[in-house]
């Protein structure tokens, strides 16, 4: 038990001091490119510095597997070079004993990043995105999802358009029970239209079964007209509104679940949030893969010269299971592998590999 508090804590203050250095290099970095970025227009050191450190939350959140790699190669060679752990296997220790209680610290890490620190990250970044489109005067929040169904909205010079459905189908360009509402910056409501359904087409909005009604006349009704279809312009494309959907890392965990039951309400496909949920559900198992493939590689004595060459080899190992996991992220996004085997098959597979190299080096 002593033991186990020992590299618990050693492994603590080496996960703190590499999360330190991290988020210094992560923030002067942020706070350079948002000056280049924005150089036209006139944001200050201030402005940047607020950027980059609503942004940071998400960039550390990023690198957590990284950072968890690094504290155990930290952790690990320092008790190599000051024979802590050749003491230790003399007293009879086994391998797995050791590094045990670095990869229940990482468990538990994983568990408070997923649990508390993932609904911080959704808020700053939404914050992030919104003060960004602010300062490029741009707004790219075209669609929400709500549970009476989605709403669009675009804008151009002299007014803009809400647009409601009850479902949409081919990635919200075919709505359903639409209902589309015209403003005018100076005169407010202008026109109201009811359809059955609206198809977007290179330019326009194809209604059909539709009924319109002019708002500004004393009595909308009288003077409302019936068209078997209509055409209105519109700026929106197929690829503007895809990209207008919430992104899965701007929805805490604890919100996906029912945001998901949303977007199936309204006919949208919620397979990349499903697998975002299920690889964030999975993060604490593989911060604790990236312990052990660490562990794997730098928890005996160093002999001369091979130092350099392990450690390399353990990060390009930390590398290689982060890549997997971000391929299996994509092929489950694109529907080329289950949701659950995209999500959990690359921490388990990094695991039982980093425990099989362990116990052929350490165990024999």
């Amino acid at each position: 038990m002593i033991l186990s508090r020992y590299m618990a804590r050693k492994f603590l203050n080496a996960f703190g001091i590499v999360l330190g250095v991290m988020v210094g290099i992560l923030f002067l970095i942020d706070i350079v490119e948002h000056l280049r970025q924005h150089a036209g227009r006139g944001i200050g050191m201030a402005e940047a510095a607020r950027l980059s450190a609503l942004h940071l939350p998400g960039a550390i959140y990023e690198v957590l597997p990284l950072v968890t790699m690094l504290a155990t190669l930290a952790l690990f060679v320092g008790l190599a070079r000051s024979s802590e752990l050749v003491v230790t296997r003399a007293a009879g220790r086994s391998a797995l004993h050791v590094v045990a209680a670095p990869t229940a610290v990482a468990l538990v890490l994983g568990v408070l990043a997923v649990a508390v620190f993932n609904p911080i990250v959704a808020v700053t970044s939404t914050q992030y995105e919104l003060r960004q489109a602010r300062i490029q005067g741009v707004d790219d929040h075209i669609m929400t999802i709500g549970r009476d169904g989605l709403w669009l909205r675009e804008g151009w010079a002299e007014g803009q358009r809400v647009i409601s459905a009850s479902r949409a189908e081919r990635a919200g360009t075919l709505l359903h029970n639409v209902t589309m509402l015209g403003f005018d910056h100076a005169r407010g409501p202008v026109t109201r239209i009811e359809a059955r359904e609206a198809e977007l087409t290179p330019g326009n909005w194809l209604l059909r079964d539709a009924k319109s009604w002019p708002l500004e006349t004393p009595n909308p009704e009288r003077n409302a007209t019936v068209h078997e279809t209509l055409e209105l312009p519109t700026g929106l494309s197929a690829a503007r509104i895809r990209e207008s959907f919430a992104a899965p890392g701007s929805i805490a965990i604890w919100d996906m679940p029912g945001f998901i039951a949303a977007l199936d309400r309204a006919g949208l496909s919620a397979r990349e949030h499903r697998v975002w949920l299920q690889m964030e559900l999975a993060l604490p198992l593989f911060l604790m893969a990236m312990v052990l493939v660490g562990a794997g590689f730098t928890m005996r004595h160093f002999r001369a010269g091979n130092r350099g060459m392990l450690v390399l080899a353990a990060l390009l190992c930390g590398f290689a299971a982060f890549f997997l996991r971000n391929l299996a992220q994509v092929l489950g996004e694109n529907g080329q592998i289950p949701v659950a085997l995209a999500a959990w098959s690359p921490p388990a597979v990094a695991l039982l590999l980093a425990l099989a190299l362990l116990l052929h080096l350490e165990e024999g």
